[in-house]
């Protein structure tokens, strides 16, 4: 094997192995065979053969347990990975587990995933029950596992299946993948991210994930499994890598791309895990915490998505109130194609909230009427779980606050509001 300073050896796992749980009261009253049949129709044909496939192999087992013969699972994790009262409830009052086991070699199709996932839901869907992900610790219900699953095309959104859990320390943030070991690889890190990047970070984790996930299953192609795949220590994330592992490549312009540095974290404790840290690219003059920034600016088109407002100020008033007022005339400029060329035009628009209005960007795509616009968003919400990076929106233009034309560089017309958040303030837009 050749080592390089442009590469980095990561070593690869002989076999990998997916336990789904399916929790239910008494035992099963249909078999796994017949339950799975039951999908024809549902699911597409490439995992539905792979599942009954493996169903009659030795790579996969299903087995039905009194609940006392499993180690308990955890509430309080499960809560923080979703879980719902109802699910717990349900979990608590379960007698058995069917427990599903799959194992396959490192490489594409992840097929111990795909088949175990399939036939667990299979089961799931023939009592009403829940579907527990034992590796991502997720209850999952039967149609959203079934979803998850490949098209008739063999495409996945990878966040479907691989989480980024983040916690705080005296730096900043620390993010983490949890799902990459799914696929044979180490999970990502990233240390000391500032707070107010947690949405967009959480993202470009994400985007991060996709692009090396295809290099490293770039480098399982061959018959046999190598004992290291060499991935790039330089790795490079563009918008459309994020927008991807969403689900929504149809719908995210082209952005420039991010270059992140890989360094190998192993583990001193053999029973803990070992990382792929992303750092800035060697030679960067600054600290970390300024390159995300700059990272996540680029891949968002130049915009901090998600801002909120603390308190009024004339400022952001001034601001909004130039935006408004110039919409009519950035709208008849879109429609006529006289924009900059290899610009992109986005608005900032208000979400309802408990706490008051999020808002966030989207980039036009469409703007049929003066009274409204239709776009993509550039970000997550945290307000509306609809509204996801590259997802399609439609946006009232009575609930628009600014406006921006972007370029490769970021705001090259309009923008007020971004100025005075840039400026250091914080005020909220009138009513």
């Amino acid at each position: 094997m050749l080592i390089t300073d442009d590469f980095l050896p990561v070593p690869v796992p002989e076999s990998l192995n997916a336990t789904y749980l399916v929790p239910m009261a008494g035992l099963p009253t249909v078999g796994t065979k017949t339950a799975v049949q039951r999908l024809s129709g549902r699911l597409a044909e490439p995992v539905h053969g792979l599942a009954r496939r493996m169903l009659d192999s030795p790579l996969m087992s299903v087995d039905t347990r009194p609940i006392h013969e499993f180690p308990e699972l955890p509430p309080d994790l499960l809560t923080a990975f979703g879980a719902t009262e109802a699910q717990l409830a349900r979990l608590a009052a379960a007698t058995h587990l069917v427990v599903v086991q799959a194992d396959y070699r490192p490489g594409w199709p992840p097929a111990h995933e795909w088949a175990a996932r399939a036939v667990a839901a299979a089961v799931a869907d023939t009592v009403g029950g829940d579907v527990v992900d034992v590796f991502g610790l997720q209850f999952l219900d039967p149609a959203t596992a079934l979803r998850s699953l490949p098209d008739a095309q063999g495409r996945i959104r990878l966040v479907d299946w691989v989480l980024v859990p983040y916690s705080s320390d005296a730096d900043g943030l620390w993010f983490t993948t949890k799902g990459l070991r799914r696929f044979g690889l180490l999970e990502l890190q990233a240390q000391g991210v500032p707070d107010h990047l947690t949405r967009a970070w959480g993202a470009v984790m994400t985007g991060t994930a996709r692009r090396l996930l295809r290099d490293w299953t770039d480098g399982l192609t061959g018959e046999e499994v190598p004992a290291f795949v060499q991935l790039p220590v330089l790795a490079t994330v563009t918008g459309h890598d994020i927008a991807v592992a969403y689900g929504n490549p149809e719908q995210h312009g082209a952005t420039a791309p991010v270059l992140l540095r890989l360094e190998l974290d192993p583990a001193t404790d053999p029973e803990a895990d070992s990382f792929l840290t992303l750092r800035p690219p060697a030679g960067f003059p600054g600290p970390d915490a300024r390159y995300y920034a700059t990272a996540c600016g680029t891949l968002f088109t130049g915009i901090t998505p998600d801002v909120r407002y603390a308190r009024s100020g004339d400022a952001m008033s001034r601001a909004v109130a130039t935006a408004r007022a110039s919409l009519g005339d950035i709208r008849a400029r879109f429609l006529a194609g006289a924009l900059p060329p290899e610009t992109q035009l986005v608005v900032k628009y208000g979400l309802p909230g408990e706490d008051g209005p999020e808002y966030v960007w989207a980039g036009v795509t469409s703007w049929p009427t003066p009274e409204q616009i239709e776009g993509a968003s550039a970000s997550d919400a945290n307000t509306d779980p609809a509204v996801r990076i590259g997802s399609a929106v439609v946006v009232e233009a009575t609930d628009v606050v600014d406006w921006a034309v972007l370029d490769g560089t970021g705001v090259r017309e309009g923008g007020w509001t971004q100025a005075v958040l840039d400026a250091g303030e914080r005020p909220a837009p009138p009513v």
